[in-house]
């Protein structure tokens, strides 16, 4: 990213030199994308991240098919930049149809073919949930839509790092993602829209991206995005199966250790998102002690930080409020290693056991912070 900060500083849409230098990296950005995706480089639109690229899509299919119907599905734990949007389209003449979910975090194909209505116009199910790491059945999805005549958006940027994704495969309509999920630079993204897909404008003033979202373009971020997805498509099987084995190592231990703890959600979920229910402990302050020790976890997504309600997502999959405020999602990346997943466990089994009200039930080697 350093020489488009540097010396290749010109605005992408300009003329002269120093443009034609940036517009070219972009260009190349859109290709390489495109190439990794499976898809041609005039279906990848650049973006501001994951947030605008769910609305893009969402409000996008909206104004390009209010003439054909009012109707939009989606899920109950999506995430709140698809929750979002559809609240705000439901406040302006739109009928959105929220499908449940199972109590293990998968949604059902019968359950949206279903719902499916001669207005509806869209459906948005993400390919895997943010905060359980559940994986969806996204080709099935597809393929009931497009028997009905209906668009699918899929929210990937939780997926898109760890995952294989190709869109053709997938035959999803839009895709969503974010670089930050892939080690890439926060602040830009992608939007994929299958040829012929309508969608509105998304931004008005200048001609950028073929004319639907104006606005100067982040050469910098982009060029990161796109070496960051190289890189992570170049060792997502080494680095996957290693992401794994620290996740089953760190769950091992939570499950030995407390008696207490649970899994939320089904076993097919990605590979390095795990999220565990500590019954009786409060993750607030849960999460203050790991913090105090140098341990990054999360009760929920990052955009819905400092809100005092419980997860949404773990009420859809029926957990009770007490369960979902007793919940932490833990994250694993390709820089954890085997000692930080060791010190990590033994951080949060003595911090469960001082907060739990039933501590005096647990017991646990001091060597080993495994139960006994």
């Amino acid at each position: 990213m350093l020489p488009y900060m540097r010396d290749i500083y010109g605005n992408a849409s300009g003329v002269h030199l120093f443009s034609r230098e940036a517009m070219s990296a972009i260009d190349r950005s859109r290709r390489d994308i495109a190439s990794l995706l499976n898809c041609f480089q005039s279906e990848i639109f650049f973006t501001s991240g994951g947030t605008e690229s769910d609305n893009w899509a969402i409000r996008g299919v909206a104004q390009s098919l209010r003439h054909k119907g009012n109707h939009i599905i989606t899920t109950q734990f999506e995430h709140p930049a698809v929750l979002a949007v559809c609240k705000y389209l439901s406040t302006v003449g739109y009928d959105v149809t929220y499908i449940g979910v199972s109590n293990e975090g998968y949604v059902s194909v019968d359950d949206i073919e279903k719902a499916i209505r001669p207005e509806t116009i869209l459906v948005s199910v993400m390919y895997a949930n943010n905060e359980i790491g559940t994986i969806q059945p996204i080709r099935q999805i597809a393929d009931v839509c497009h028997k009905n005549n209906v668009l699918f958006h899929t929210d990937a940027v939780q997926a898109i790092g760890s995952e294989n994704i190709d869109v053709r495969e997938l035959d999803v309509d839009l895709l969503s993602a974010s670089a930050h999920k892939f080690y890439g630079p926060k602040g830009v993204g992608f939007l994929y829209v299958k040829q012929g897909t309508p969608l509105g404008n998304y931004l008005f003033g200048g001609m950028q991206e073929s004319g639907k979202r104006a606005g100067t373009l982040n050469s910098p971020g982009i060029v990161g995005m796109v070496e960051a997805l190289k890189l992570c498509r170049d060792e997502q099987k080494e680095s996957g199966e290693r992401i794994k084995d620290l996740c089953d190592k760190f769950i091992g231990k939570m499950l030995r250790a407390l008696p207490i703890c649970q899994i939320n959600g089904g076993n097919n979920r990605l590979k390095g998102t795990i999220n565990l229910c500590f019954t009786g402990v409060k993750n607030e302050a849960l999460l203050t002690l790991l913090d105090m020790n140098g341990i990054a976890a999360s009760g929920g997504s990052a955009c819905s930080a400092g809100s005092l309600e419980p997860s949404h997502v773990l009420l859809a999959i029926g957990k009770t409020p007490e369960e979902a405020r007793s919940s932490i999602r833990f994250s694993f990346g390709k820089y954890n290693t085997a000692e930080e997943i060791d010190y990590a466990a033994q951080v949060i089994i003595d911090a469960v056991c001082r907060l739990s009200p039933d501590s005096d039930l647990i017991k646990y080697s001091s060597s080993e912070g495994d139960r006994i």
